[in-house]
């Protein structure tokens, strides 16, 4: 067996957003956010099922997989391979749009349901050494929740070290897939669960179409193509004295998270009928950059 690699576009959605496989997002919810009994999920409805990237080239660094449960509780999981300026700023304003859009003007309150953010990040976020962490609204003295449709989970893949012989529960198992599959060639004996073994077999490139195995190289092409941009990006800033008193890992955050940016601005404006040199002037990006992004989304 040849697993893919969990954190690329391609095999997160195909692993957590297949249609014909929930078994596996409902088993990883269930693990991730401890719910037993009653709380239990029994079926899901994918917001954003898996298909193949509208652009093949499209660089994969945020990833997410949106979903509603039997009682209605919404959860979103979200694969961030780099770390960005605002991240957690970005992730307040995802959770508050799905909280809010599910009611419209007029509606009951009430009627609001629960909201489960899992972000699963490739980098070091937090400043605790547990490679897991929960948020929820709380009382700062007493400690009692006091909104409770509110809760965060954050999984930092590189603070997790455990070896597979020492994998307790299946959450552990989870994260272990997640963060070691592109390196394993079996699914190991004691996977008992379902749905981490469904997980197992649709990652396995040997059952894949030739669409998503070059959906896949892809994806890894663009990214490296991104690393060296970044790389020439930061080597100039050196040259030219802008580093000083700044981690070069920060910058290539602040710069990676500008472009992204201005290209977002430039998608949407070409989607809005304005012509080169507008979007030129407007973003900064050059005419024959904004060329080419509008040939993309072709």
């Amino acid at each position: 067996m040849k697993f893919a690699d969990i954190k690329n576009d391609v095999a997160f959605h195909k692993i957590f957003g297949s249609e014909d496989r929930k078994e596996s997002l409902i088993s990883f919810l269930n693990a991730t956010l401890q719910f037993e009994g009653e709380q239990r999920i029994k079926e899901v409805a994918i917001v954003n099922p898996y298909q193949l990237p509208k652009l093949k080239s499209g660089k994969a660094t945020i990833v997410d997989v949106k979903a509603t449960d039997q009682s209605g509780r919404s959860y979103i999981v979200e694969m961030q391979v780099a770390d960005k300026d605002g991240f957690g700023k970005r992730v307040l304003y995802y959770f508050a749009k799905a909280y809010s859009n599910q009611i419209k003007r007029g509606d009951q309150y009430r009627k609001l349901k629960p909201v489960y953010f899992i972000g699963i990040l490739n980098f070091d976020y937090t400043q605790g050494k547990s490679y897991i962490s929960r948020s929820q609204v709380v009382d700062v003295e007493t400690g009692e929740q006091t909104f409770k449709d509110v809760e965060f989970t954050l999984i930092e893949l590189p603070k997790f070290k455990k070896k597979l012989n020492k994998l307790q529960n299946l959450f552990e198992k989870w994260v272990y897939f997640i963060k070691n599959a592109e390196n394993m060639t079996f699914i190991p004996d004691d996977v008992q669960d379902e749905g981490l073994k469904s997980a197992y077999e649709n990652a396995n490139q040997y059952t894949w179409s030739k669409e998503e195995l070059d959906a896949y190289d892809a994806i890894y092409i663009r990214e490296e193509d991104e690393r060296a941009r970044l790389d020439k990006a930061v080597s100039k800033a050196k040259e030219e004295g802008k580093i000083e008193g700044l981690a070069e890992g920060e910058l290539k955050g602040k710069i990676e998270g500008k472009i992204e940016g201005k290209i977002e601005i430039a998608s949407k404006a070409i989607s809005k009928g304005f012509d080169n040199e507008s979007i030129a002037e407007l973003t900064g990006l050059t005419v024959k950059e904004i060329e080419k992004l509008r040939k993309t989304l072709k």
